[in-house]
């Protein structure tokens, strides 16, 4: 492809964004107005629901879809950069024990702060839907945590202790389990991803239906991705030039 091809094909993309962005400028309510029309929907939906969590009965319940376009697109930059940082056999050999020298604070700080930050992240995951979270920031937190092994200690012990196997099962279970999930609501409700099961008590922990469902799983999912990312860019890191 020319170069003046690719200019012409860029013009007419960015034409076409510029088209949809003032579109949508020129549809938006007016500023300071009384008139919220995805607010006066998205309020009474969340509470029909049982899920005091707004954020997540847009997430995981009026969005869902959208979610799982999310949850997917995670899913592929894992396979991508699995695919570009994968280290030859020779590269493995290569890679040698940590040299240098941790403070005891930092250690001390770090091998504290892991089991309080997994908790965190559990408690993120499961009661997204009633408090600020859900799964993407539970699961971040989760990976997070994991990798506090490696600040506060070296990355062979970080090695021994992270399941990439596991991680890597995990995070294509969870994403064919929200599949399943979308299904099983195609074949109850009469849509994909239709949130058929019970709401609950409104502001306790087995409520809001299919969302705290949808929300464990998309914790698991980026959690565990992260854990495989970050142990392919590590791996990398740590495997010296050649001189």
């Amino acid at each position: 492809m020319t170069l003046r091809t690719r200019t012409w094909l860029c013009a007419a993309g960015a034409l076409g964004v510029a088209v949809l962005l003032v579109t949508a400028f020129l549809r938006m309510p007016e500023f300071g107005g009384a008139l919220h029309a995805y607010r006066d929907l998205a309020l009474p939906a969340a509470l029909a629901h049982a899920t005091p969590n707004l954020v997540s009965s847009v997430n995981f319940d009026l969005r869902a879809l959208d979610t799982l376009g999310e949850e997917t697109i995670v899913a592929a930059a894992v396979v991508g950069a699995l695919s570009l940082l994968q280290p030859s056999k020779e590269e493995r050999q290569r890679i040698g024990p940590q040299h240098g020298t941790v403070m005891p604070v930092v250690k001390f700080a770090g091998y504290l702060m892991l089991p309080v930050t997994l908790l965190l992240g559990i408690d993120v995951v499961v009661h997204g839907h009633l408090t600020p979270g859900g799964g993407f920031q539970g699961g971040v937190v989760l990976a997070t945590g994991w990798h506090l092994l490696y600040i506060s200690g070296s990355y062979p012990a970080l090695a021994r202790l992270r399941p990439i196997d596991w991680c890597e099962y995990a995070e294509a279970a969870a994403t064919g389990l929200y599949v399943v999930t979308g299904l099983a609501g195609l074949l109850a409700g009469g849509a994909f991803l239709a949130n058929v099961l019970p709401f609950g008590e409104f502001g306790s922990l087995l409520s809001a239906g299919t969302v705290p469902v949808l929300s464990v799983l998309v914790g698991i999912e980026v959690a565990a991705g992260l854990v495989v990312l970050l142990a392919q860019f590590l791996g990398q890191a740590l495997i010296p030039a050649e001189t």
